[in-house]
Parts: C-alpha cells; structure tokens; sequence
C-alpha cells in the first residue's frame, strides 16, 4: 500500500460555515506529513474525519485502503490518536491507563502486559508505572497519551498539537520519541503550530487557511521557494529605504516600524542596507518555515 490516506475534495461544513472547503491531499506510508494553519484553518476538523470522529460533507476519503464512510469502525482499530486533551483516567495508574485502553482492540489477554511493558520502556516511564496520572507533570502525561495512542501497534498515528504547552526540554524529549517511531517506518499525520516542529519533523506539509489549501511540499523546498534563504530585518525603516526596496521589486513586507526584506542573495545586500539605509536596527537572519507561514497567512490575530 503505498497510500495511507488519499482525500480528494474533502468538505465538512457545519450549518452556514464551511469547515474545509474541497481539500485533496495524499499521505504515503511511512512518511510524516503536518497540516499548519491559524485557528480556524481547518486543520483539526481535518484529522477529526480521518479518525471517523466527524462524518465528511462532500468528497472521498480513504485511510489504510478502506472508504472511511463504510468502514470506520475497521479503520479505528489500526490507528492511534493522540488528542490535544488530556482524556487519561485519572483515578488509574500509569499502567493501569494502558491496560485498560488496550481492552477496546483486539489484543490478546496474554500480550497486554508485555505490550504495556514494551510501551513504558519506549516512554521511559517504567519506574512510574504505579503512581497516579495527578502525579505526573504535563511533559510525562504528554509521553503516556503517546503510548496510548500506541497500544494497539497502530498502521496510522494522528497527532492533534501534540506538544502545546510543554516547556523545551519536555517537547524535545516528545520530539525525540516521533523521529524513533519514524525511523521504525510508521505513519505520521499531525497538526502543530510550533513551525519549528513542523521543519523538523515533517517530510511533507501542507498551509492551510479558511479551509482550503495555500501550498504543499517538503519544509526546506517550501523556505526556498516563498521566502529564499535569508531575511533582512529593519527597524525603523527609512522613507528612503522603502522606496529604493520598491524601485529595486525586492520580495518584501512593510509592518510599518518594521521592513522585511527576502533576500536570494547572500551577504551582498545586507552589507548594501546596513551601510547605506539602516538608521535603526538591522539584522540578517536565515529564512524559517514561519517566515513562508506568516508571508501567506497573515500576520492578524484569530479568534
């Protein structure tokens, strides 16, 4: 099976609003592939019909091989779904959470336990296995959510935002844990708004905004290609320094107190700016997947 997921002209609207508005998209085995987008994208409503969590309005949806409108139920059994909720029984241990998540698939009695076991070692949370979820801070409880997701040695494992809210060492840590399970060959789909996430773990992406699809492709490729390689920051941008960016047709936006030039070439025109036009601050930096984000999204705050 060389497709895991295969969407074409995926729409989900609720009453007037139009959720996801005629979206395709292929997923391949064994790659990660994210969906970026500010709230209300559509990104979230998006992984929910992959999971059978939300029936589609209009369109085709295939996961692992199967139309996800007949046979959901299959589907679920070999996928793993890591919410952005914290939804853990916090009345059970840690093992307890695992043992008693493993009863809604289909694994044998016998083969909980080490199954269980093999997951608390991957997460490194063995020594724990007895205590309180109440117990664990939010970094450990984002690990266990993982291995939940993992019981039942899923095909497909969805990630909703995965890290939101954990501090660096904790997410670095979750992110360490992803690239072993995708140098073990599993699938990946996840949503996230760390870009610096998305760069690292995503072979493929896509940008979506008010429920359609802006770009797809891989990180790097999608740098290069919106933004370049560096971006030239200057504050307090003079009249004279607009006018020669305009007259020169450099790609650039104009914040206001802020100029951001995207430059394809090199240190050559940032020496040109910072000695002739910078009055303020005037920095170089290398162009990042938020640079491609924020240039065709937006940069307005969303509800």
């Amino acid at each position: 099976m060389n497709s895991i997921i295969e969407a074409k002209n995926l729409r989900k609207q609720f009453g007037e609003l139009t959720a996801v508005d005629g979206i395709s998209f292929t997923v391949r085995q064994g790659e990660s592939f994210g969906l970026l987008g500010p709230n209300g994208a559509g990104k979230t409503t998006t992984i929910r019909m992959v999971y059978g969590f939300s029936p589609m309005t209009g369109g085709s949806l295939d996961v692992l091989g199967r139309d996800i409108t007949r046979e959901w139920r299959a589907i679920r059994g070999e996928i793993g779904v890591c919410q952005q909720e914290n939804t853990l029984d916090p009345d059970l241990t840690v093992q307890q959470n695992l043992v008693v998540f493993a009863r809604y698939f289909d694994i044998p009695q016998s083969g909980v336990l080490d199954r269980v076991e093999e997951l608390l070692d991957f997460i490194s949370l063995k020594h724990r296995r007895g205590d309180r979820v109440t117990n664990l801070s939010g970094g450990l409880v984002r690990r266990l959510v993982l291995a939940r997701a993992l019981i039942n040695n899923p095909k497909l494992l969805i990630l909703d935002e995965p890290t939101t809210g954990l501090d660096p060492q904790s997410r670095h840590q979750f992110w360490g844990r992803l690239e072993e399970l995708k140098a073990r060959g599993l699938t990946i789909l996840l949503t996230t708004h760390y870009m610096d996430e998305a760069y690292r773990l995503c072979d493929r992406l896509i940008i979506m905004d008010h429920g359609k699809i802006l770009v797809e492709g891989n990180p790097r490729d999608l740098v290069h290609t919106y933004v370049g390689k560096e971006v030239i920051e200057v504050e307090e941008p003079s009249e004279e320094l607009k006018k020669w960016v305009v007259k020169r047709r450099f790609d650039s936006e104009n914040l206001g107190h802020r100029l951001l030039i995207y430059s394809r070439e090199g240190s050559g025109l940032f020496h040109t700016i910072s000695t002739k036009y910078c009055t303020g601050g005037c920095n170089l930096r290398m162009a990042t997947l938020e640079d491609v984000f924020l240039k065709l999204t937006g940069r307005e705050l969303r509800e």
